[in-house]
């Protein structure tokens, strides 16, 4: 996975959600992932929630570029055999660094790196999994790094009890239904988790781990608002999203651009397949597109092999029928019905198909 993956992922996946999702997507922020306090007691540090950083640590420069050489660096795998089952075959996601001065460089890349291991837990215990940090930590880093992220660990692992906390608040049965209802408690939500944030951690450190997952739910609140506002048009209401797209930092608004883009290409193949009256019209349509004349090709043939089975099937129904009228006893007429399986439909998947359909139809 490349940095700028990473970016769009951290940013992107906490509120890609539409208005019927909005209410379940409210705990799934405040919930940020926490762990318990099991995880906290874990720590090699107490916990503290006060303004300021943990003693110790001092926030390098957010920005390094990739063609910086990083002097300190964790690996990238755990090897064959990982400590937990799950990471088997992966790579590390994220990393901790340390410059040349031996000071902890503070980014995405190290809550990520956070984050690969504290989702083990519950696989393995807590204290394993933070014994995985804290070792990569002082096997890769000079010691004063290896202590300012083990400093900064404890303080994240004290934000994700904070954070599950915040959870815990009520609602309104009679409400909790009502898109405008739902649009009020995320902006709530979300307003009490930035200030959460930014009561835990420094300025530095804020930015670096919640920067564009913040940008991108600000985009998020602000569109759900102006699709529920009953005083403007279609035109407008699009006007007004792509201006708070563009807002978006660059990463994250390239992201958000190619799935809306990529959301409007689906659409219309799906609308050119609907249109159409034949596979071969349908394979048109498609290239006209810019579908590559390959995918243009399967889809053709899938669409015909379709075709041809729906002609199966009627003959295979009229056939049936005939059965229905026999008289025949059940096992016979059963034993009857798979000898036309086979004869109408010469593999089987299509037998299977046909059981499906006729199931199908059956239903209620």
């Amino acid at each position: 996975m490349n940095n700028s993956d990473r970016l769009n992922k951290k940013a992107l996946l906490p509120l890609i959600m539409t208005v019927p999702v909005v209410f379940a997507c409210v705990w799934f922020l405040l919930a940020d992932e926490p762990r318990g306090e099991a995880i906290t007691k874990a720590a090699s540090t107490p916990a503290t929630t006060s303004e300021q950083p943990e003693p110790g640590i001092t926030e390098a420069p957010l920005a390094v570029g990739e063609d910086t050489p990083i002097p300190y660096q964790t690996p990238d795998s755990l090897g064959d055999q990982p400590f937990a089952s799950s990471l088997a075959g992966t790579n590390i996601d994220g990393n901790l660094r340390a410059d040349a001065n031996g000071e902890l460089i503070v980014d995405l890349e190290t809550r990520d790196f956070f984050d690969y291991f504290l989702n083990t837990i519950g696989e393995v215990s807590a204290e394993q999994a933070l014994d995985q940090i804290r070792t990569l930590a002082q096997q890769s880093l000079p010691e004063s790094a290896a202590r300012e992220a083990m400093a900064l660990l404890n303080r994240y692992l004290a934000y994700k009890d904070a954070s599950l906390a915040l959870g815990n608040q009520g609602l309104d049965p009679a409400r909790q239904h009502d898109p405008a209802y739902q649009l009020e408690m995320l902006k709530g939500a979300l307003a009490d988790m930035k200030q959460l944030r930014r009561r835990m951690f420094s300025a530095d450190t804020h930015e670096a781990f919640f920067r564009l997952e913040e940008a991108y739910g600000d985009y998020t609140l602000a569109t759900l608002d102006i699709q529920q506002r009953t005083d403007l048009s279609a035109e407008a209401k699009n006007t007004l999203a792509e201006w708070h797209r563009q807002q978006l930092p660059e990463v994250i608004r390239r992201t958000e651009t190619r799935m809306i883009e990529e959301s409007g290409d689906h659409r219309a193949r799906q609308q050119a397949l609907s249109d159409a009256d034949s596979p071969s019209e349908a394979g048109r349509r498609l290239r006209e597109l810019g579908v590559d004349d390959a995918q243009a090709r399967e889809v053709v043939a899938y669409m015909e092999e379709r075709e041809q089975f729906d002609s199966q099937y009627q003959q295979f129904q009229q056939a049936l029928a005939s059965l229905d009228n026999s008289g025949l006893a059940e096992e016979d007429r059963t034993t009857q019905e798979n000898r036309l399986l086979k004869q109408h439909f010469d593999t089987e998947q299509t037998r299977t198909w046909a059981r499906l359909r006729a199931l199908g139809s059956q239903s209620p």
